[in-house]
């Protein structure tokens, strides 16, 4: 196994083959980062979402996805000029995990999304070459990492660079915390839940609101006017935002966000206490 793979799976004890994929999915996703800033991606663009929260903040949750969103409009952008640097990336690390662009949405064209992804077998025998019961796994199961990137991005986003060792050393400009907290918040207001709540935005809300993070309410605001949530002749304050998130906490069924977020938690005694009371009474601690 490759020297690197040992020192990031130091700090994983998985207990069976989901936990070991997830553990893969979590260094794919950084090796993919690192491809990313070798390749320039991170003149144009900035991280943020749950795996960012997870990478540089803390978050104690698995996140799937990578999330990012453009500095600047440009009708231009091509997410696969970028698949070459994250397969150069992929490569020298003995992955072969393809790269593969997802077709555009109907419904928002404004984000462009692909995938990463390699055998499920093979990935686990890579990382793992002990794993007794990789042959437990379906032979055309597949790991799949989805990245996108929001190409319409408002102002307002206050951007930071940060760093990271491993893999190899690269670096990632990133929302700083209030942008980040305000991206979420957004998220719980505009997000369409269809058949499935998304549990995992309330899970990061708490955590935001337990490390007493302040909103970028200027990001907020942009982000709601471009999402149709607020009209463009409406200036958000706190007691109007504290309002929406009201009424959003008064019709959750949080046994549905419950059941949504308790695979990517090992912590399920948290989720104990999610109820309307709960999330309202965080409505006293937001701050700007």
């Amino acid at each position: 196994m490759n020297s690197v793979f040992e020192i990031m799976l130091n700090k994983y004890q998985p207990k069976d083959n989901s936990e070991r994929e997830n553990a893969i999915k979590e260094i794919v996703q950084e090796i993919v980062l690192s491809g990313l800033s070798r390749g320039g991606f991170f003149d144009k663009a900035v991280f943020y979402g749950g795996t960012c929260l997870r990478i540089f903040h803390g978050l104690n949750r698995f996140s799937e996805d990578l999330d990012f969103a453009l500095l600047n409009k440009d009708e231009d952008f091509k997410i696969e000029d970028y698949f070459p640097a994250i397969k150069k990336e992929l490569i020298s690390y003995g992955l072969d995990m393809d790269v593969v662009k997802k077709e555009k949405s109907k419904d928002n064209n404004d984000i462009q999304s692909a995938f990463v992804k390699g055998n499920t077998q093979i990935l686990l025998m890579t990382f793992f070459p002990n794993n007794n019961e990789v042959d437990n796994v379906i032979k055309d199961q597949t790991i799949k990492i989805k990245f996108e990137i929001d190409t319409d991005n408002p102002e307002g986003g206050v951007v930071e660079t940060k760093y990271r060792l491993l893999p190899a050393p690269y670096e990632v400009k990133v929302f700083d915390e209030p942008t980040l907290f305000a991206g979420k918040i957004h998220a719980i207001l505009c997000r369409e839940y269809k058949n499935r709540i998304k549990g995992r935005d309330y899970y990061d809300y708490l955590f935001y609101c337990a490390k007493g993070t302040k909103i970028n309410l200027e990001y907020l605001e942009n982000k709601l006017k471009n999402s149709n949530k607020i009209s463009n002749d409406i200036k958000l304050d706190l007691p109007l935002l504290k309002k929406m998130l009201q009424e959003r906490f008064t019709s959750v069924d949080y046994n549905l966000a419950r059941k949504d977020v308790s695979s990517f938690i090992t912590d399920q005694e948290s989720l104990s206490l999610w109820s309307k009371e709960l999330f309202l009474s965080t409505l006293d601690y937001l701050k700007l």
